[in-house]
């Protein structure tokens, strides 16, 4: 009578333990093999207070740009130094020193609270709000209209682009790009991809707009994704994997386990005594 009781309990808890919803395994998983799914999304990403711009200007006349670039400008500032006590040409041993990379690590331009940057010569600068191709358009017709730089050309980036990815993934972290373009898959990929226990048909996207914070929800098992806002992530995304109900449901229970533990027990010893008692 015994066995049969605890018998009956261990069915019930491995029970209670293993119901839970299928798992979602995989990706777009509503798109036919072998199809070609068209990106209706279109790539804008606006510069906001806090980013860090790298800014480069090049031209066929090297020396007009020297004052433009940070790299180029720092070590023409050093030559000059030593070349003001030897006597010798500035330009040609400065270009030398920077294409053999002996330059100054270059630190950016951070754009303001007020979305502004202090550019050389140009002075400031309003770039908050507009995308890098529109500042690049920008710093180039300048230049050449106040006669600064002949040909320019320049050329911009973000030094400080990061998205955070948490939640039901295999490494969470931080990540740094190089560059102005991540999508939501290549993030997961850089953090080992979903668990097992992730929900990949909710997974959710927190974002700054206009200084309110939004969640954006999409379905990475639906082909939809391509169409969503969030395919391309933008500067301080935060990508969130929700955990599926099998992990739900297996975290309340860890966490109310030995109530149900004490309570099994009890019901078994009262069954127990109860058989003894019929006995008599």
């Amino acid at each position: 009578m015994n066995k049969i009781i605890y018998l009956v309990f261990s069915i019930v808890c491995l029970v209670a333990v293993s119901c839970s919803a299928p798992k979602e395994l995989g990706y777009y998983s509503d798109a036919e093999h072998d199809s070609a799914q068209r990106i209706l999304t279109t790539y804008t990403n606006t510069i906001h207070p806090g980013d860090q711009l790298y800014i480069y200007v090049n031209s066929e006349t090297i020396e007009s740009v020297i004052p433009f670039n940070q790299e180029t400008h720092v070590e023409a500032v050093e030559m000059s130094r030593v070349n003001s006590v030897s006597g010798s040409n500035t330009v040609q041993p400065m270009m030398d020193a920077y294409y053999q990379g002996k330059i100054k690590q270059v630190v950016g331009y951070l754009v303001d609270e007020k979305g502004f940057i202090q550019f050389p010569i140009l002075g400031k600068i309003q770039v908050a709000g507009i995308t890098y191709d529109s500042l690049q358009n920008v710093i180039q017709r300048r230049l050449k209209v106040e006669e600064y730089v002949k040909d320019p050309v320049v050329t911009i980036s973000p030094m400080n682009f990061r998205v955070s990815v948490v939640g039901e993934v295999r490494r969470p972290r931080e990540i740094h790009v190089i560059g102005e373009r991540l999508t939501i898959f290549e993030a997961l990929a850089m953090c080992g991809d979903i668990t097992d226990s992730g929900m990949r048909s909710n997974v959710v996207v927190m974002r700054e707009k206009n200084g309110v914070a939004t969640t954006i929800e999409v379905d990475l098992t639906k082909k939809t994704i391509f169409d969503s806002e969030v395919y391309y992530l933008q500067q301080n995304d935060i990508v969130y994997v929700e955990p599926n109900l099998t992990k739900k449901r297996l975290a309340e229970m860890n966490s109310e386990w030995p109530k149900y533990v004490t309570l099994g027990f009890s019901v078994a010893s009262a069954v127990h005594n109860l058989s003894r008692f019929l006995k008599f």
